[in-house]
């Protein structure tokens, strides 16, 4: 699914955006540490501040009714030779518990060290399970 410059951009990228809809279509968009595991994109709820406890969270409410999803990451630069983007489209799942969920947490605290030190295993993770690679421009990967 992801060719392999695709997920070397992905590897050296740290921040996405996930795009998430309630069941009337109305769009909500969150930026989110990630990590790629085969054909599936991993995002945890974490302990930073939020406004809501973590099961009202807008992009969890919008995966329990509309299950389609989309994740953008980016490079911009003021060179425009450089800019480059991958978006990965597919359906969410949250994982509240079980094997999946704590290796795809495990691969976010390989990833993000402030993860580490996060009581994060109680938490909801989200699973997109890829359906659709788009990328465009410049994906190589800084020396």
């Amino acid at each position: 699914m992801l060719a392999d410059r695709e997920r070397r951009f992905l590897a050296q990228h740290r921040i996405g955006h996930l795009a998430t809809a309630d069941r009337t279509a109305v769009p909500h968009v969150v930026p989110v540490c990630f990590a790629v595991a085969d054909d599936s994109l991993y995002v945890t709820i974490d302990e930073k501040p939020k406004r809501r406890p973590a099961a009202a969270l807008k992009r969890l409410r919008n995966i329990a009714e509309n299950p389609a999803v989309a994740v953008v990451v980016d490079r911009y630069d003021e060179d425009w030779a450089l800019l480059g983007w991958v978006m990965l489209r597919g359906h969410a799942e949250v994982l509240a518990g079980g094997t999946e969920h704590d290796d795809a947490q495990a691969l976010l605290r390989s990833r993000y060290p402030q993860l580490k030190a996060m009581q994060i295993s109680q938490y909801p993770v989200i699973a997109v399970r890829i359906e659709r690679t788009t990328s465009w421009g410049n994906l190589s990967v800084a020396p």
